[in-house]
């Protein structure tokens, strides 16, 4: 079933979705792939924030290439999601309400989105440059040092993705 939702990600909304559904997202998406997952972990072991706040907020795992002339961001691709598998369970217990990557996730982060109520959607791999086009708007908001892996602030109007696990623990990757 094609969905149109927004962000925030409320709870009521990552509940009515199923695995295998396609969604279309409007709204903020905050971008951080494994350099800024390891400093926000380590943030939290000093006892600090986090410098985003995760609640009902969904994180694209994604590293974009250089914006070309005219455009917001260049290639934004997925990444491969089993990379922060050992940071995400921390951070949906803090609230994060969704991720966006590709590929199958560890049985925690499985346990941890139940737990949660949350949702991991995968965007197509491969599709960076077409992906792209759905970002209106995209700034660095913390570890800029990080380059391609500084968390991002990304504004998406019908960014498509697919639910792969769903709030109940129904799992794309594992249908037969």
């Amino acid at each position: 079933m094609d969905r149109h939702i927004t962000t925030p990600l409320s709870k009521e909304t990552a509940a009515d979705l199923t695995a295998g559904d396609y969604v279309y997202i409007t709204g903020v998406v905050y971008v951080a792939r494994d350099a800024a997952h390891k400093r926000m972990m380590e943030a939290l072991e000093r006892g600090e924030e986090l410098p985003i706040d995760v609640r009902n907020n969904v994180i694209y795992y994604m590293g974009p290439t250089p914006a070309r002339e005219g455009r917001v961001i260049g290639s934004a691709g997925p990444t491969t999601a089993g990379r922060m598998d050992k940071y995400t369970p921390t951070l949906l217990d803090m609230g994060l309400a969704g991720m966006i990557g590709k590929g199958k996730r560890s049985q925690a982060v499985a346990d941890a989105i139940v737990r949660n109520g949350a949702i991991y959607f995968a965007a197509v791999g491969g599709a960076g440059a077409l992906l792209s086009k759905c970002i209106v708007k995209s700034e660095i908001v913390y570890y800029e040092d990080l380059g391609a892996e500084a968390i991002r602030r990304i504004e998406v109007k019908d960014f498509p993705v697919i639910v792969v696990m769903d709030s109940r623990g129904n799992d794309l990757y594992e249908r037969q």
